[in-house]
């Protein structure tokens, strides 16, 4: 039998740990990953919450994201995780570092919208968001860091918030709150980690289409004149959120900066805000 091809690419070598990784963005950057030569361990709940309508990822899902990773080159270990528990979470992350020997980057993504007026909310959906949102991001970070101190290596470790993690939102308070929470979170882990070349940087994509946004559940809440409304019936209230005339972006476009934030090219690059928002931000 022949032996695989060496694996090329900004990331060869490299291991990343990604939350959310089932579909949308987190899917997005697996991939992205492998295709520049890490491996990737995966986890995602693949189950219902809570305090959440729209349809959730699943097990399939997840496989589908490991055939992707496969199919791009890369080896994969999955787990099926809610990041609110944390033991489950730290045991998926010993398995994968069993696995794949190593970690590099770590892609704090997992996360939950609820919409609503704030005082209309029920203080389960408030306490469900930020336990997700939140509380997840630092397990996270904190199943994740004593591997890369260890290794003595440096790495990356990259939030994703959100555009409404720098400006906030209407109808959106507790995603808001969740969202500038991980910009305080990631900018004082820049600080303590900087002495191990450990690098901790926040995304702000804009909205983006992918499972959570393009459903009619939570399409409803940019247009409630509609019962089902669609993601053509969104576009013009999409689009006013930003200035470049676009409703949304990929998940891909994220990614590029995932990558970005994980290889050579941003090794300088700690304790930042990276908007990704078609210019929202700036609006």
């Amino acid at each position: 039998m022949p032996e695989a091809p060496e694996r090329t690419g900004a990331l060869r070598g490299k291991v990343a740990f990604i939350t959310g990784a089932a579909r949308g963005q987190g899917r997005s950057h697996a991939v992205r990953l492998a295709e520049e030569g890490a491996d990737i361990i995966a986890v995602d709940v693949c189950d219902s919450v809570e305090t959440v309508d729209y349809p959730p990822a699943t097990a399939n899902d997840l496989a589908q994201t490991a055939e992707l990773v496969t199919q791009a080159g890369g080896r994969i270990v999955t787990a099926t995780v809610d990041v609110r528990d944390f033991g489950a979470l730290s045991a998926a992350v010993a398995r994968g570092v069993d696995e794949l020997g190593r970690l590099d980057i770590v892609c704090a993504n997992a996360g939950i919208l609820t919409m609503g007026m704030s005082h209309e909310l029920s203080e389960e959906q408030w306490r469900t968001i930020v336990d997700i949102n939140l509380t997840g991001a630092w397990h996270t970070s904190k199943v994740a860091t004593p591997y890369l101190i260890r290794q003595g290596e440096g790495g990356s470790i990259i939030f994703t918030s959100s555009t409404m993690g720098l400006k906030g939102g209407p109808f959106a308070s507790a995603y808001a709150t969740t969202k500038h929470g991980i910009v305080g979170l990631a900018k004082s882990l820049a600080m303590e980690l900087a002495q191990f070349r450990i690098r901790s940087n926040v995304l702000h994509p804009t909205t983006v289409r992918s499972p959570m946004i393009d459903n009619p559940i939570t399409l409803k809440s940019f247009r409630p004149d509609l019962d089902a409304p669609t993601s053509d019936d969104a576009t013009p209230i999409l689009r006013m959120l930003n200035l470049i005339n676009e409703p949304w972006i990929e998940s891909s476009a994220v990614s590029e900066a995932v990558v970005y934030l994980s290889s050579k090219a941003g090794e300088s690059i700690t304790g930042i805000s990276l908007p990704i928002d078609l210019g929202a931000a700036a609006k």
